[in-house]
């Protein structure tokens, strides 16, 4: 009886993690189409089959749809799976479910090293590309974890390591504001623009470019589903399991950093979105798996940066709204939730 039962339950569990990834994929196709045919252009379903896949019909559907929509909502797919993933890695990493790199002022310290080489080093560095902003983020978004490593050797508490990584973050902003002081007026344009997070203005070169460096690291976070789960366990659970942990910490960071890195060089900071959506995910799910949560994870980063940018560039349309505040308005109430739910837990 007891077999019965659980094989009854297992039969539960796989339906519905396929009916969670089923609705994703598919709520992911219907938002992508729904972000194709919204702007000042409509584009019906048959002409974006065409466009896409034949590449005929009217020119300037053709010009808008490939030179503009497309790499912007693929930019957002990839950059929200990213984000996702770097903010379930520090939450692995830091065993607290309200980490994440813009709490933790990693987005912050990525965004100063890019604004150094934006301000200090443009006039320098000939032919710019986006791969040398994305190495200063990377090492930016490093640094500022580095930190707050250093500070966990010293502060156990969790909540003060949190302020800790928030008081970093104030520390990179006003590095960056200091810095955007005393620069040109043509730098600082291009700074705030870049600064207050979006998906506009991709080009196909930066899909490629973000495209290689976040499926290379969100295929090694995925091998590393079985580590995380041992890590889950504990350290000692994880080191009995064979897996060396201060490597498997090393790893975590550096994806973590190579992730968040990524999204603040091509979309600026976005906020909430590495702590609200891992949480949405292991709810959606009902486990804790990381072969399961990883993919979800992506999923619904991808779903959920691809309506809040479309929510930003349709509600006061025809003045957009930065990204950042868009996810602030739906992620912010989640994590109180996750605050209030840890509170009561304790409690209990």
């Amino acid at each position: 009886m007891g077999e019965q039962t659980w094989k009854i339950t297992q039969r539960k569990r796989r339906a519905r993690y396929a009916a969670v990834f089923l609705l994703l994929i598919l709520a992911l196709g219907v938002v992508t189409v729904v972000s194709v045919n919204t702007g000042n252009v409509r584009i019906s379903v048959p002409e974006l089959v065409r466009a896409v896949f034949l590449q005929e019909g009217r020119p300037d559907v053709i010009a808008i749809l490939w030179t503009i929509r497309l790499p912007r909502i693929l930019t957002g797919l990839m950059m929200g799976g990213a984000i996702a993933l770097a903010g379930f890695l520090l939450q692995t990493f830091f065993e607290n479910p309200i980490a994440g790199p813009f709490v933790l002022g990693i987005s912050s310290g990525a965004k100063m090293a890019v604004a150094i080489v934006m301000i200090l080093l443009m006039d320098r560095v000939a032919n710019l590309g986006s791969g040398v902003l994305v190495v200063a983020a990377f090492l930016g978004a490093l640094a500022a974890t580095a930190l707050v490593l250093l500070f966990s050797q010293w502060i156990k508490n969790a909540a003060a390591l949190l302020l800790a990584g928030i008081m970093i973050g104030y520390i990179c902003s006003a590095v960056t504001d200091f810095l955007t002081t005393f620069a040109k007026d043509s730098d600082v344009v291009n700074l705030h623009g870049w600064s207050m997070g979006s998906f506009s203005g991709m080009s196909w070169q930066d899909v490629r470019v973000s495209g290689m460096i976040v499926l290379a690291a969100s295929i090694l976070t995925f091998l590393l589903s079985k580590p995380i789960g041992a890590y889950q366990l504990g350290e000692a659970y994880a080191a009995s399991m064979g897996v060396n942990v201060r490597w498997f910490r090393a790893e975590i960071i550096l994806l973590s950093s190579l992730l968040s890195g990524c999204v603040t060089a091509f979309a600026g900071p976005i906020s909430f979105v590495g702590i609200a959506v891992p949480f949405l995910a292991k709810r959606m799910l009902g486990t804790s798996r990381p072969i399961l949560v990883i993919p979800a994870a992506f999923l619904t980063g991808s779903l959920f940066c691809m309506v809040c940018d479309l929510i930003a560039r349709t509600a006061f349309a025809p003045t957009e709204l930065n990204i950042s505040t868009v996810t602030s308005i739906f992620g912010a109430p989640i994590v109180l939730y996750i605050m209030l739910q840890r509170r009561r837990m304790n409690h209990a």
